[in-house]
């Protein structure tokens, strides 16, 4: 009997995990997640499932951020019908996660719609709307850490903490599919959380396995001599540096758990007087409500009680409405504003950057992985201008990063996390990371005993798991060329391109000069289209 892996997304990139493991009694999936980065990866969201979703019998879900749970509403919508296995943390996070995705979507949506009919382009649909978010809720089944779970005929699932985010889990598997009466042993790893989190436990899980399916976020990272105190000392520094009479600091931030921590530190750091007291705003009607998810939960995190000081300090304002948002551009003494998306691609940070890019007495810090092709990652890059809303923003704001606010392991604690895992007798999978990282941690871990040598898989790459070792079948379609993935596409060429223009032709002197760029241009694309 036969037992496949299917790698639909994280694989090659960061965003869009989802696995599917099937025999030819039940097809499981693990994770069905969102993708961001580049258009071309973003696209793959609006395109059909590569598999029929009314086929599926079970999804186990590791965690609730949008690049893992992020399609479960369109999932459901396109005819599954099963249960989805989740923790109850979990289960807590995607009942605002994936509503306010929905509403997210409904909103640029209509926005771009007002675009296109402008322009006179089709309209679209959004992938699914705030109602079909709420009707796939019914769907979740809570379950508890460390007990076996019966998902489907032949596959019991045990969820152990990864340490990542309130009810953050890695998934063992096990799958009866022979005749000798010995199941197959898995583990997806979900999202490894670092050993220096404020919040979360040290990562957890089984020892003695066939198979591991491993992220790989931060494989070629090495955050050696990390704490929180070295981490406060470090946010501090950056705060006093971005401190303007008149400036802002802008903290592009996940809303779930990183702003948070980054609430928690930021209060200590003024209740210790190495701050003074600045008014923080968190300007994302998601994170009031994850932040009221996390009070409730706080008896099962680190420092719980710290979290709840820092939710309700006077210096703390949530704003709710568009207006409350847009009043805060009324400020003329030094904030500070955490607003989500964490990569920029979406809501109110965009807005901010929008008011705030073209200044130099602003700082933009960012504190989380920045997704190839993503507005986030083209800033950190340097970029002088940006199109955001369609207008173009030159950059006068300083960029900043901090990278130990990330809730992903780095590369020597992947590595010592798949160390207490061993033996893993049949195969290591690579995912969710981009080419340098998976490359990286490849390399870093060759040299382990009783581990065989990882694979990094391709996006809907196949792989057979009934013999001795991971067999590669070949792929019927390929939805993204491995050569685009966590890469930047041609979308994002050509929006630097028509930056570089606009520079060129104002930095031309004078009409004639301005008119030989055009022609040149012109002639190009005449080229072009002959060749």
């Amino acid at each position: 009997m036969s037992l496949r892996l299917h790698f639909h997304g994280a694989a090659r990139t960061v965003t869009g995990s989802c696995f599917l493991l099937e025999t030819e009694t039940a097809r499981i999936l693990i994770d069905c997640g969102m993708f961001q980065g580049s258009k071309e990866e973003r696209e793959l969201n609006y395109q059909h499932f590569p598999f029929r979703a009314a086929g599926i019998d079970a999804l186990c879900l590791t965690h609730a951020h949008i690049d893992h749970s992020g399609l479960v509403p369109k999932l459901v919508k396109a005819g599954f019908d099963g249960p989805i296995y989740a923790t109850a943390g979990t289960a807590d996070l995607a009942s605002i996660m994936l509503p306010d995705s929905g509403y997210i979507q409904e909103m640029e949506v209509n926005q771009l719609n007002r675009r296109n009919r402008r322009r006179g382009r089709q309209t679209v649909s959004p992938i699914y709307t705030e109602e079909d978010a709420v009707a796939c809720l019914t769907r979740f089944r809570p379950v508890a850490y460390g007990q076996w779970q019966e998902v489907a005929p032949g596959f019991r699932a045990r969820y152990w903490n990864a340490g990542h985010l309130l009810g953050s889990a890695s998934i063992e598997m096990e799958v009866m599919h022979g005749g000798d009466g010995k199941p197959t042993r898995l583990l997806f790893s979900g999202d490894i959380g670092p050993d220096h989190k404020l919040l979360q436990p040290d990562p957890a899980g089984p020892r003695d396995l066939d198979y591991v399916i491993l992220e790989s976020t931060y494989g070629d990272t090495d955050r050696a001599g990390t704490t929180i105190e070295r981490r406060r000392r470090m946010l501090r520094d950056e705060v006093r540096a971005a401190m303007h009479p008149s400036g802002a600091l802008l903290i592009p931030s996940f809303a779930v758990e990183r702003t948070q921590e980054l609430l928690v530190d930021l209060l200590e750091l003024m209740e210790a007087g190495e701050l003074p007291d600045i008014p923080i705003f968190i300007d994302s009607p998601l994170a009031s409500k994850a932040s009221a998810i996390f009070k409730r939960h706080a008896g099962e995190l680190r420092n719980g009680t710290d979290l709840v000081q820092a939710l309700e300090s006077r210096w703390v304002r949530f704003t709710e409405t568009v207006e409350q948002s847009k009043a805060i551009d009324r400020i003329h003494s030094f904030h500070i504003i955490i607003a989500a998306s964490g990569m920029c691609e979406a809501g109110r940070i965009r807005h901010h950057l929008k008011a705030w890019l073209w200044r130099d007495e602003a700082t933009v810090l960012f504190v989380g992985f920045q997704a190839q092709g993503t507005l986030g990652r083209i800033l950190q890059d340097g970029a002088l201008k940006v199109r955001i809303h369609g207008e173009e923003v030159k950059v006068r704001a300083r960029m900043r990063t901090l990278d130990l606010y990330s809730g992903h392991a780095d590369g020597p604690e992947l590595k010592a996390w798949l160390a207490e895992r061993l033996p893993v007798r049949r195969g290591v999978f690579l995912v969710h990371g981009e080419d340098p990282p998976l490359k990286a941690l490849q390399a870093s871990l060759a040299d382990l005993d009783h581990a065989p040598g990882a694979i990094i898989p391709e996006i809907d790459d196949v792989y057979d798991l009934a013999g001795d070792q991971a067999v590669r079948i070949e792929r019927r379609e390929e939805r993204l060329p491995s050569a685009s993935a966590g890469h930047r596409d041609w979308h994002n060429d050509y929006a630097e391109l028509l930056l570089e223009i606009n520079d060129a032709v104002e930095a031309a002197a004078g009409r004639n000069a301005k008119g030989v760029i055009i022609r040149r241009i012109r002639d190009a694309l005449k080229d072009g289209a002959r060749g």
